[in-house]
């Protein structure tokens, strides 16, 4: 019987962020955080004659960093056939931001101050989440 040995395995090209790379994950969330905040800054400024259209250009980025966080979720997620869970999480955050823009347009501050803090919060959470979980694996590496 001829001993066979089987071929290293590789990772597969896109699958794993090297070590020390930021990934696209991470990129989104703090892209969504940053504009979250832009909003809060924004929100301030609606009193002054360009706070209004600031605070409009801001609602429609944070509306589409929302949506980029979905999109590298599930590209994260796709090619190693890890837990699903992130993308619940960007799904479930791309259904508040659009809560947010319809509270907004519906001049609802009531609702709308409340959740874009929550908002904040939540997607600060996420971004720390990441971040922190990138440095026990640094530290796991030696």
């Amino acid at each position: 019987m001829a001993a066979t040995t089987a071929a290293p395995s590789r990772p597969v090209p896109g699958t794993a962020a090297a070590p020390d790379r930021t990934t696209f994950v991470e990129v989104s969330l703090a892209l969504q955080t940053l504009a979250i905040f832009f909003q809060a800054v924004t929100a301030g400024l609606l009193l002054s004659a360009h706070g209004e259209l600031l605070h409009s250009v801001g609602a429609r980025v944070m509306y589409g960093a929302s949506m980029l966080y979905v999109l590298a979720a599930v590209l994260a997620w796709r090619p190693g056939g890890g837990s699903p869970r992130p993308i619940l999480y960007a799904t479930g955050f791309l259904v508040l931001a659009s809560v947010q823009v319809v509270l907004g347009i519906a001049h609802e501050a009531a609702w709308h101050v409340p959740l874009g803090v929550l908002m904040f919060g939540l997607s600060t959470v996420a971004l720390g989440h990441a971040l922190f979980v990138r440095m026990l694996r640094r530290a796991a590496r030696g």
